[in-house]
């Protein structure tokens, strides 16, 4: 039963273990808690759980800042780690052991080098982070049940994750087996193609935003929400893939009307279509607010 859960994450026995030790109502509480879960066949849920046990026997959680992170909180946090894997090889999540869990944002030092050669290092704030090689770093006042409907650092991260699988992070994941169907230069054409458009978008966007309006403002937002994915997606092309993962799980009847071609490789990828399994149908994204 648990041969393709078995790896260098887990043995068969903490499996068993973790799988056993999940209280029935309590995992029906955490899936409630989700609505993007909604839809889930009996199997599905079924390999859901059995995901979640192999998260939770092969990876630790620490709270920071005297955090205690309780098995409500792991339990929430595994479901949505797992739920990208949820047709795949959970070896992907492979090669790293810790989650680390704060109450809320943390302080991450940032250092860039600017176009004239210049090094700039500053402190940002943070919701997640996943550290090629090492651990996945969440803010549970942001990661918790329902906190944004329209966002999930979980997914973000652990999309990550992916990508760092076997590689740089460059917004394209390994594809390995389980993805035979698509080839090395059909994602890059359409992940680039897509990101120069979004790219493109939020540029007309940020043009279309009136002068008294500041753009870093909450003001701004209305503009933003033309878009079909948080502006962030435009950092860079591994950023893109990370907040379209978050899109394509849990909103994405706008991710497939916007970007049908990235929308339908994501599907081949992850084995999995949301939009079908939530019953909805692809919407375009709304149009531009008029200037006040």
């Amino acid at each position: 039963m648990f041969r393709w859960l078995l790896g260098k994450g887990a043995r068969r026995s903490r499996v068993e273990r973790e799988l056993a030790a999940i209280d029935s109502q309590q995992w029906a509480a955490a899936v409630a808690q989700h609505r993007f879960l909604a839809g889930l066949g009996a199997q599905e849920e079924q390999a859901l759980r059995e995901r979640v046990a192999w998260l939770l026997a092969s990876k630790g959680f620490s709270g920071a800042h005297g955090l205690e992170v309780t098995d409500a909180m792991r339990l929430s946090i595994a479901i949505q780690a797992a739920l990208p894997i949820l047709n795949l090889e959970p070896a992907l999540y492979e090669g790293w052991t810790e989650i680390i869990v704060y109450p809320g944002g943390f302080l991450i030092p940032r250092t860039e080098v600017d176009e004239s050669g210049v090094v700039h290092e500053y402190v940002q704030e943070a919701a997640g982070e996943a550290w090629e090689g090492g651990p996945v770093i969440l803010s549970w006042e942001d990661c918790g049940p329902e906190v944004n409907p329209e966002v999930n650092v979980v997914i973000h991260e652990f999309a990550h994750k992916l990508d760092l699988y076997h590689g740089d992070a460059d917004g394209m994941p390994w594809l390995g087996r389980h993805a035979p169907q698509l080839t090395p230069r059909m994602w890059r054409r359409v992940l680039d193609a897509t990101y120069d458009d979004f790219c493109d978008a939020l540029e007309r966007v940020e043009a279309a935003i009136p002068p008294h309006v500041d753009p870093e403002s909450d003001d701004a937002d209305p503009w933003y929400k033309t878009l079909p994915l948080d502006p962030y997606a435009a950092t860079d092309p591994a950023e893109f893939f990370a907040v379209s993962a978050e899109a394509f799980f849990v909103n994405p009847a706008t991710l497939a009307g916007a970007c049908p071609d990235w929308y339908a490789l994501l599907v081949h990828y992850f084995r999995q279509d949301p939009l079908l399994r939530m019953g909805g149908a692809p919407v375009p994204p709304p149009p531009l607010p008029r200037a006040a």
